[in-house]
């Protein structure tokens, strides 16, 4: 009854910036500079040059896949001039997986993009999708092999951040916040930061991954879709239009983006319900996690249940989950949890291809470096890696393809 299908995917997740260092020519980088309450990112994890160890680690836990994300502003740092070794390097992350029988699934953009394609307008600039498309060209020169392409991260949280900038610009005083961690505001009142997601930029983002999508398929035979942030919003009572309202700009319209697709990711952690006014706040409770929200380890299942009914049924590949926590015995009860939830969705019928965990490692969480997610614990200053015994549970579930008891 815990078994899961032949071939699933059991793996951990990464993306560049948050773990690789010195990512200077991104617009993230630029925006640690100048944006109050951020911290620098710095050095990272040091994986631009660790990663073989990484890989290492991973593999020898038992896991059998990785999904790590290639830096558009490494291999285009200057509009229009590529870095044959930048893409050399993400090659040989590719082959090191390879070479270890770990299954790579390749992210082309995890929220960050080039400063210079920031500075000419972003997204919203006339010919954004002709510049990605290109970029995505040039790396499909390096993409042998690979079986799993993810065109971009969370494009709707992406779309939250440009909806809530534009904001921001109009309101006098409006302070920057993590998309990891809630703000004060957000701890003790209904708030809108991040709540809403223009439906336009939606249906921008749809057509800008479709044509990337083309040219993977014309170019690879690759799988290729993209992740969504799920939410796993209920209605309290009385917020049922509301629910509608904010879930259709900040998922459906994404959900519905990606019929058509070889599967699409789902990233979920926590469930949070809807009323008349928006997002209510997660109450207070000792349980609650590092970026303050509730313990939901029934959030992904949810997440996966309404990704299959509004894509249509499209494959699914759960590419994020995972628990801000300093009690590593806590992680572990989580993903048991998250993971006995996600086989019950299985056992409905529901096309789930694998499970990756977020994060690998210990990582910088957009602005932060409090909030743990990591399987391994990374020293900022020596970058020695420790694993945690969340990365042998997790292995023994990968080796045994099935859910195995809490280590004692």
């Amino acid at each position: 009854m815990n078994t899961f299908p032949q071939g699933f995917l059991w793996g951990a997740a990464t993306a560049g910036h948050q773990i690789e260092g010195n990512n200077v020519n991104s617009d993230w980088w630029a925006r640690e500079l100048t944006m109050p309450g951020m911290e620098p990112s710095g050095d990272a994890c040091d994986s631009y040059h660790r990663y073989e160890e990484d890989i290492a680690l991973l593999a020898d836990a038992g896991l059998t896949s990785y999904r790590f994300s290639l830096e558009w502003s490494r291999i285009e740092p200057v509009q229009g001039r590529f870095s044959r070794a930048e893409l050399a390097h993400y090659r040989r992350m590719i082959d090191a997986c390879l070479t270890r029988g770990i299954t790579p699934v390749v992210t082309l953009q995890h929220f960050t993009t080039p400063q210079w394609f920031a500075e000419r307008g972003g997204w919203l600039f006339d010919d954004a999708g002709e510049l990605f498309a290109r970029y995505v060209t040039e790396v499909t020169t390096i993409l042998d092999g690979v079986e799993w392409v993810v065109t971009m991260n969370e494009p709707n949280m992406q779309a939250a951040i440009m909806t809530a900038m534009r904001r921001m610009q109009l309101a006098p005083g409006g302070q920057w916040q993590s998309p990891t961690v809630e703000g004060e505001e957000q701890k003790q009142t209904h708030s809108d930061f991040l709540t809403y997601a223009d439906p336009e930029i939606g249906r921008l983002f749809t057509r800008i991954h479709r044509a990337a999508r083309d040219v993977i398929r014309d170019r690879t035979d690759a799988k290729v879709g993209w992740t969504i942030a799920a939410g796993a919003l209920t209605a309290a009572p009385g917020g049922e239009e509301k629910l509608l309202e904010i879930r259709y700009g900040k998922e459906d319209v994404y959900w519905e983006g990606s019929r058509g697709d070889d599967f699409v990711g789902v990233q979920a952690y926590s469930s949070q319900e809807v009323d008349a006014n928006g997002l209510v706040p997660h109450p207070p409770h000792p349980e609650n996690t590092l970026v303050g929200t509730a313990y939901r380890p029934d959030a992904l299942a949810m997440a996966v249940r309404h990704a299959w009914e509004a894509t249509l049924g499209v494959p699914i590949l759960v590419t994020e989950n995972g628990i801000a926590t300093a009690d590593d015995a806590q992680r572990i009860r989580y993903t048991r949890d998250a993971l006995r939830h996600l086989k019950n969705t299985i056992d409905d019928g529901i096309d789930v291809r694998g499970y990756l965990h977020w994060s690998l490692l210990d990582n910088f969480e957009w602005g932060h470096w409090e909030p743990t997610f990591g399987l391994i614990a990374v020293d900022r200053d020596t970058f020695t890696r420790t694993p945690k015994p969340s990365l042998a549970w997790l292995g023994q579930v990968a080796r045994s393809n099935a859910l195995v008891e809490v280590l004692a």
